[in-house]
């Protein structure tokens, strides 16, 4: 059941994010006069699932039908609107215009006034660049619309008395222990520990002072690559609130825990015969060891109630762990954690900022993506849909689906032929010289782009499936 949760959480999402996307193509194309063809919810190759149009007067309209043209060919100044059945997108049909479409013959005739590609450069690029335009507005208006429906919930470091749980690898190399109390990065104070993580990994910091567990305060430099060090030592998240131990909730398939025998409901109490009460304890004790066998104290009830404890050896992996998750157990200082409501002066302002700075972020984990390992943690739909809670929650599906209004902005801009970015590069390039590319460079650089788009979402789905069959999803 849970899987269908998210799927129609994520299914609803891209709907809303696409219609309003290629409304944002839709509404300047109208404004300058420019006739569009067609209006899809996602892509409709050979068949459609809903078909309308307005023929000569007469609404006209379809349901699972092939996608015949020459039945509604006439009255060609009104739109076709429909809905696709390949979830992948959508697209606005623009007459005289290189797309997805491809359509040579519609280009081999004489330009008409009407068309795309009559219209002076700069209503084409504000027609080209209105669908990322209208999903970057959509996206702080969402988080404003949040903060001021729901508030914030975060975690106030000051009044974490026992100290955050900081990745072992912190320790290792720089002296950052869990217990330590974060007081301040680069001078300023933090107001939420989870903002501490992207901070961390994506932005420029170069100091944080911290209260350790002897009462001692030390101010601590790290690099200026500190972000893709933790990256690739997989040590993330970096900072959380201290947790007990609690009880095993999944077991990778193909683990060090898996191959040991550890299930799921079982309580891991030690490591190497030292007994552990919180789960970072747990973790560096894992991380300590790491390519080696641990000896893992387990306790596992039994069908009649009692319970039995276990001694089982597991292999511990170069990112020091054995591949199991952990469930919610009590959490130290909850009175850390905080909910603050704003009035809709300051959701607007902290909304704003919120989205900028979740552009921000996006963009700068683009330097992971160029790594081997970031390569191989890019994802599809499956883990697209996977950032969805299993039950629905409105105020997480907003919250996702501002950050995928964010991201579809992003990726859209990209000077990648076939997409906005793509057309955008070749009327800057009209626009600086005076002279239009040719249309056979646009039909070739259209289908190069289709390809690595292809290429891409094949290669992101299939680390999806692999990801799957190993049990991580």
């Amino acid at each position: 059941m849970d899987i269908w949760i998210k799927a129609a959480q994520l299914f609803l999402s891209l709907a809303i994010l696409v219609s309003l996307h290629e409304l944002g193509h839709f509404i300047p194309a109208k404004l300058f006069k420019t006739r569009i063809e067609k209006f899809y919810l996602f892509f409709n190759p050979w068949v459609s699932l809903f078909r309308y149009k307005r023929v000569n007067g007469e609404k006209k309209y379809s349901w699972f039908s092939k996608n015949s043209p020459e039945e509604w060919s006439e009255d060609p100044d009104t739109t076709e609107w429909g809905i696709g059945w390949l979830p992948l997108g959508g697209y606005v049909k623009i007459s005289g215009m290189i797309d997805e479409s491809m359509d040579k013959e519609q280009m081999e005739k004489p330009a008409e006034p009407w068309e795309f590609r009559s219209k002076p450069a700069w209503q084409r690029l504000i027609i080209m660049i209105g669908g990322v335009t209208v999903n970057l507005i959509l996206g702080m208006l969402i988080y404003i619309m949040v903060l001021f429906t729901w508030g914030q919930t975060h975690i106030n470091p000051e009044k974490m008395s026992h100290g955050a749980s900081i990745h072992p690898y912190l320790g290792e190399e720089y002296g950052l222990f869990s217990g330590d109390q974060i007081l301040t990065v680069d001078g300023e104070k933090i107001e939420n520990l989870d903002e501490l993580n992207k901070i961390i990994m994506l932005r420029d910091i170069s100091t944080i002072t911290v209260r350790h567990e002897n009462n001692k305060t030390e101010t601590i430099s790290l690099p200026e690559d500190i972000g893709s060090q933790l990256f690739q030592a997989g040590a993330f998240p970096v900072f959380g609130m201290r947790m007990k131990m609690a009880s095993v909730a999944n077991v990778s398939k193909g683990s060090g825990a898996e191959k040991a025998g550890i299930k799921s409901e079982d309580i891991l109490y030690s490591v190497n015969n030292q007994e552990v009460t919180y789960f970072d304890e747990f973790q560096k004790s894992l991380y300590d060891n790491k390519g080696k066998s641990v000896a893992v104290g387990v306790l596992r009830k039994t069908a009649a109630g009692a319970t039995d404890t276990l001694s089982l050896k597991a292999k511990v992996d170069v990112e020091g762990k054995i591949g199991f998750e952990v469930a919610m157990g009590s959490v130290e200082d909850s009175s850390a954690i905080e909910s603050k409501s704003y009035s809709f002066g300051e959701s607007v302002s902290r909304g704003t900022s919120y989205g900028l700075n979740t552009l921000t972020d996006y963009v700068a984990q683009f330097k992971f993506i160029f790594t081997k390992k970031g390569a191989g943690s890019i994802g599809g739909f499956a883990a697209i849909g996977n950032m969805f809670p299993p039950v629905w929650d409105w105020q997480a599906f907003w919250l996702n689906t501002a950050l995928l209004s964010i991201i579809l902005a992003f990726m859209n801009i990209l000077p990648i032929p076939a997409l906005d970015g793509g057309h955008v590069i070749f009327l800057i390039y009209e626009m600086v010289t005076g002279k239009e590319a040719p249309q056979k460079v646009l039909e070739v650089a259209q289908y190069i782009g289709i390809f690595l788009l292809l290429g891409l979402m094949i290669y992101a789905n299939g680390n999806d499936l692999i990801r799957w069959i190993n049990g991580a999803f």
